[in-house]
């Protein structure tokens, strides 16, 4: 339904973007995302209506493999869309930001879309790398951008580290999880 809450995940080809929508929604089964071992597989913008609470939009990934109509589907979905409550952009956390994310963060804030970025894969990551990279992300949010909400999420869906704080923010943008104030 169009009056429905929105949030959408986007990211680049093979960011995880399919196992993290997977593990975020394991409790909803109307959410079906397919996790394909090659990258790129996810073509169309996927709309699934979670219980009565909200719309998730799985967005097809950019860069390698993207869908030939990518831009105009993306942009023309970003700029319609008033329902949209915010954007979770995935960031690979063993690569950092790419090229093709800061294309996607210069859209997103040309937009003035409110976005998040999702840390993805940090199983895979040392230490030493996910720190360098969490700081320098977070470093650039503050510098460069208005739209981009200041706190990163850092998420393994393959050991579900994150996913449950990640959960609550979504719940929470979409009205679904009121804050209660501290006693």
């Amino acid at each position: 339904p169009p009056f429905l809450p929105q949030v959408c995940f986007i990211g680049r080809s093979n960011v995880g973007k399919s196992s993290l929508i997977r593990a975020l929604f394991s409790l909803s089964p109307e959410v079906e995302v397919r996790v394909s071992k090659t990258p790129g597989h996810t073509k169309k913008m996927n709309f699934f209506k979670v219980g009565k609470y909200f719309t998730l939009v799985d967005m097809p990934g950019y860069g390698y493999r993207a869908p030939q109509d990518f831009v105009e589907m993306v942009e023309a979905y970003l700029q319609e869309r008033h329902n949209l409550k915010r954007t979770f952009l995935l960031v690979d956390g063993v690569v950092g930001l790419q090229k093709t994310d800061h294309i996607a963060i210069e859209m997103l804030e040309e937009f003035g879309i409110p976005y998040v970025m999702v840390l993805t894969k940090i199983d895979r990551a040392s230490r030493g790398v996910l720190l360098k990279n969490v700081l320098e992300i977070q470093e650039f949010v503050k510098e460069k951008t208005q739209g981009c909400f200041p706190q990163l999420f850092l998420v393994s869906s393959m050991e579900f580290s994150g996913i449950h704080l990640l959960r609550c923010f979504v719940a929470h943008v979409t009205g679904n999880l009121p804050t209660i104030e501290a006693s």
